[in-house]
């Protein structure tokens, strides 16, 4: 079978982005930055950005171009004779599922909360109201199951129409849609009262507060963490979108253009949230819930709220979507490689198991509230996110790093050689040592401190 190609140097980027942005950045990268002191986070943030993030989604598309293959397959395409690298082929494929088992959940919530701007059903005044909203979602096992199976079925239904007339078309559209409403909501909340407060605790770095209040190890780690995990890296979410790229220009070229797209949304959504905190007294480390219970307050309170509300959750919905489409074809394209199933096929029948495994998260906050598998007030989203984030993704790039570099492995100079090919920055031979040692060393030691954070937390 013929493999699909991306039709435009715009769609890969755009789609490969489109995997990248999405709650990492909108979600969780404004939050973290509140608790962890805001200027200094974000300086640490790119720089690990670079420093770890780049290369390593070089290597990823340099193994997918090469092979032409999803996950499932890519080792026993590179190197068919050390078999055991492939035990990572199905690790891998287990943790698309894995993420997708709460992604598809929370994506829901997105959608949700913008069908209720739209239809006007929030229109909360009180602190005590948005956190009512909230709550009573969460609490509600229809409209929990409903919106997830909403995105389950959107998304499969993008993928089924093929790589250039579905996945590439739609995500491009959702993309220039999302980049458009990010500024204008960007513009919005410099205008606000609190612009000046907001943008100081953005982007002014006082480490003498961090030193004494949080802790610089702790902005430190944080930091590196949402810079690795923000581009999806270690279960082939970005490979899949290299096997489509042709060899028109380098990878080095095309990794930081993605990965300034995803820096710009995430420094813009910080920009629409810090600001409107500052006006309206929101305390901008709220959290996880500034989202959904403390942004809804600040609408509340402004001017033409509600159609701030309907923009801010329909740019939060494009930004979920544009992972999810991104990480099903994933998962179709591996049905495809290994079963050999036809597109349509591979989408049909992850249809189903795609919605199977995402319900035991959207029935964990009420009928399966009950099932604490961390520790008390855990829920089965939290162990799906501790699997994924904390044992799935680190492991799985550091099987990346060592394939790309050693001779073990599929080597260095195919490595180069690969993501070399074409017009463009190239890969620095120097690099090696650097990749196979350091990154290695950085990565096992998230993986460590992420352990202990969560096991003492």
């Amino acid at each position: 079978m013929e493999r699909e190609s991306l039709k435009s140097r715009l769609g890969f980027v755009l789609v490969s982005a489109g995997c990248a942005i999405g709650m990492g950045n909108v979600w969780r990268f404004p939050y973290v930055v509140g608790t962890n002191g805001g200027g200094a986070f974000v300086f640490f943030y790119v720089l690990f950005l670079l420093i770890l993030g780049m290369p390593i989604l070089t290597m990823e598309f340099a193994m997918g171009r090469r092979s032409r293959k999803s996950i499932a397959c890519v080792y026993e395409e590179l190197a068919p004779n050390r078999k055991a690298w492939q035990i990572h082929s199905l690790l891998g494929s287990f943790g698309n599922y894995v993420l997708m088992s709460f992604y598809t959940n929370v994506s829901g919530w997105m959608m949700n909360y913008f069908f209720k701007y739209l239809t006007g059903s929030i229109s909360t005044t009180s602190m005590e109201e948005t956190t009512a909203t909230f709550t009573n979602m969460m609490a509600n096992p229809g409209e929990m199951l409903f919106w997830m199976i909403i995105v389950v079925v959107l998304g499969i239904v993008i993928c089924s129409l093929g790589v250039q007339k579905g996945v590439e078309r739609i995500s491009k559209m959702m993309m220039v849609a999302l980049l458009g409403i990010i500024v204008i909501l960007a513009i919005n909340s410099l205008m606000l009262p609190g612009m000046k407060e907001g943008l100081r605790f953005y982007f002014y770095p006082d480490f003498k507060e961090i030193v004494e209040d949080i802790g610089i190890g702790n902005v430190i780690s944080a930091a590196m963490n949402q810079s690795f995990f923000t581009l999806s890296l270690g279960v082939g979410s970005m490979l899949i979108f290299g096997s489509y790229m042709n060899k028109e220009r380098t990878l080095l070229g095309e990794s930081i253009n993605i990965a300034i797209l995803d820096t710009f949304v995430a420094v813009l959504s910080g920009i629409i949230i810090f600001p409107a905190c500052f006006s309206y007294g929101v305390e901008p480390g709220s959290g996880p819930s500034l989202i959904f219970m403390t942004i809804p307050k600040i609408f509340a309170e402004m001017s033409g709220g509600r159609i701030w509300g309907i923009l801010f959750f329909l740019f939060m919905t494009f930004a979920a979507l544009s992972t999810i489409v991104a990480v099903f074809e994933n998962i179709i394209s591996i049905g495809m490689d290994r079963f050999g199933w036809s597109r349509k096929k591979s989408a049909f029948i992850n249809l189903f198991v795609l919605t199977i495994v995402s319900i035991p998260c959207a029935l964990g906050f009420n009928v399966l509230s009950f099932i604490e598998p961390l520790g008390a007030g855990k829920t089965i989203l939290d162990l799906e996110d501790f699997i994924i984030s904390n044992l799935l993704l680190p492991f799985g790039t550091i099987t990346i790093v060592l394939f790309c570099t050693t001779r073990y492995g599929w080597g260095f100079d195919n490595y180069i050689e690969e993501a070399n090919t074409g017009k463009g920055l190239k890969v620095p031979r120097w690099i090696y040592g650097y990749c196979t040692y350091v990154i290695s060393i950085i990565v096992f030691v998230i993986f460590v401190q992420n352990m202990i954070s969560v096991f003492n937390g």
